[in-house]
């Protein structure tokens, strides 16, 4: 998968993972893909509604070790 951007979270807590994910996401042109991430366990549910407010796509999530990983489409 290309990735356009990625924005490294880790340390931040809820809502400060999500915030950095709008504003590299608003520097993104549509259809373009943001990996995110984040170490906050509560990123996962966190994203998934983040994506469906916003309209932007949630393309994966994965759990590696103590770090969550979002990829976000641009819509």
């Amino acid at each position: 998968m290309h990735i356009d951007k990625e924005i490294d979270t880790s340390g931040l807590n809820c809502p400060l993972p999500i915030l950095k994910a709008k504003k590299a996401l608003a520097e993104l042109e549509s259809g373009q893909v943001l990996k995110v991430i984040a170490t906050d366990g509560g990123s996962l549910r966190d994203f998934q509604a983040f994506a469906k407010q916003t309209g932007n796509e949630l393309l994966e999530q994965q759990t590696l070790g103590e770090e969550f990983i979002h990829v976000l489409r641009r819509r």
